[in-house]
């Protein structure tokens, strides 16, 4: 039996059409980074009249601008140049780390607009406190934002645990367990940034910091072709994200690429996870410097630099068992590469030896061949804080009449 006819339905129909078609135009200019109407009408399909009035009302809501460029086409009249607007509304990433906060606004077109980095302790600290101090640095990098113009419409949270539904269900180097992250940091940051009782906040939402990585990799990174890879981070803790065919692989219950907890010596020291011999307690920041007996960071790179026999000692064992925790993931599931991130990129000169060899002793002959170029460094402009940045950003472009305006 049919449905009764709603008079209301074509009406319904094609204004959700026109939506979509709005977030396809936006998303075209957006990855062209510029392009003309007749450009984008070839690329998607649609006539070059529908394009023009999608691209005006792209415009009007302040998402797109002319850039007072022209391009001579195939044939016809030169159009003028769209490109994505650097001004209105934008993203905000926030990074919580162990021993830091990093916060970006970025604009449509994916650029850092305004970023800062702070280093602190979190490890005494507690969660509210932690959403609090970040929320206060978030609050002062949107006073910036404002005075050019950007507008950031959401937040998302890139931090260090198994997170799952805005709760950190569990955070072991900084402590937390069942954290309800979004919600303590919309309430922090309304106050940070003195919002009126009843006034909207912005809208948060959380991801795990290696996965944040990873797509901030994939987006902005130096990858060339390459859409499948394994992404690790070194910091406190050692975190994972796995990218196949240029998607994040999360796994069922989202917590997929936990590495750092993968176990390379099954009776080795307790990790805070509460097993045992996990690749953390070799390769994360804590255990190299307890290692090497260096106080910081910057004084292992520095007697790394200078050849000193017992940093040189614990950055090759550090790097042989990370090699042995990405063999095993690179037989698995065959990635075209592994990124090293964090803090591995400023140590790759004394890690990657010992990386390569224990992963072409461990891989599949065919799947590591040598010399192939496959480990390779994070790129220093993909940040985590801009990932998380860009979250927000593909929320805008899916959506161009929420945002706009």
């Amino acid at each position: 039996m049919n449905s009764p006819h709603h008079p209301s339905e074509p009406k319904a129909d094609k204004a959700g059409v026109r939506r979509h078609n709005l977030s396809l135009v936006l998303r075209t200019v957006h990855e062209a980074g510029e392009t003309t109407r007749a450009a984008v009408a070839a690329r998607v399909g649609l006539t070059r009249a529908a394009v023009s009035s999608l691209a005006e009302q792209l415009l009007e809501l302040g998402l797109l601008v002319e850039s007072g460029k022209t391009f001579s086409g195939q044939a016809g009249r030169p159009g003028t140049v769209l490109k994505p607007a650097g001004t209105g509304p934008a993203g905000l990433g926030v990074e919580i780390n162990v021993d830091y906060v990093s916060v970006c606004v970025a604009d449509l077109t994916g650029a850092d607009r305004v970023r800062r980095t702070e280093p602190l302790d979190h490890r005494a600290r507690t969660a509210a406190e932690v959403l609090r101090g970040a929320a206060d640095i978030a609050a002062e990098v949107l006073a910036e934002a404002a005075l050019l113009e950007l507008r950031p419409t959401g937040v998302r949270l890139a931090l260090p645990g198994l997170v799952s539904g805005g709760t950190v269900r569990q955070a072991p180097n900084l402590g937390w367990n069942r954290v309800d992250a979004d919600a303590l940091f919309a309430e922090a940051l309304a106050a940070a940034t003195a919002r009126p009782p009843g006034t909207p906040c912005l809208p948060v939402a959380s991801d795990n910091e290696a996965n944040v990585a990873a797509l901030a990799e994939l987006w902005f990174g130096e990858l060339g072709g390459i859409r499948s890879f394994l992404h690790v981070t070194g910091e406190i803790g050692v975190g994972g994200a796995i990218v196949l065919d240029g998607e994040l692989l999360r796994g069922a219950h989202g917590f997929a690429g936990e590495i750092g907890h993968l176990p390379v010596t099954p009776d080795g020291p307790r990790c805070r996870c509460g097993a045992h011999g996990c690749l953390e307690q070799y390769a994360g920041q804590p255990a190299l410097l307890r290692a090497a007996g260096a106080p910081s960071l910057d004084t292992l790179v520095a007697r790394a630099a200078a050849a000193e026999p017992r940093t040189l000692a614990a950055l090759d064992e550090a790097g042989r068992m990370l090699g042995v925790a990405l063999s095993g993931a690179v037989n698995l599931l065959d990635p075209q590469a592994v990124v090293l991130g964090g803090i591995y990129t400023r140590l790759m000169p004394w890690l990657a030896p010992a990386v390569e060899t224990e992963l072409a002793r461990r891989v599949v002959s065919a799947l590591w061949p040598p010399d192939a170029g496959r480990l390779r460094a994070a790129s220093t402009t993909a940040t985590t804080a801009r990932g998380a940045a860009a979250l927000v950003l593909r929320d805008i472009l899916a959506d161009p009449l929420t945002y706009g305006g």
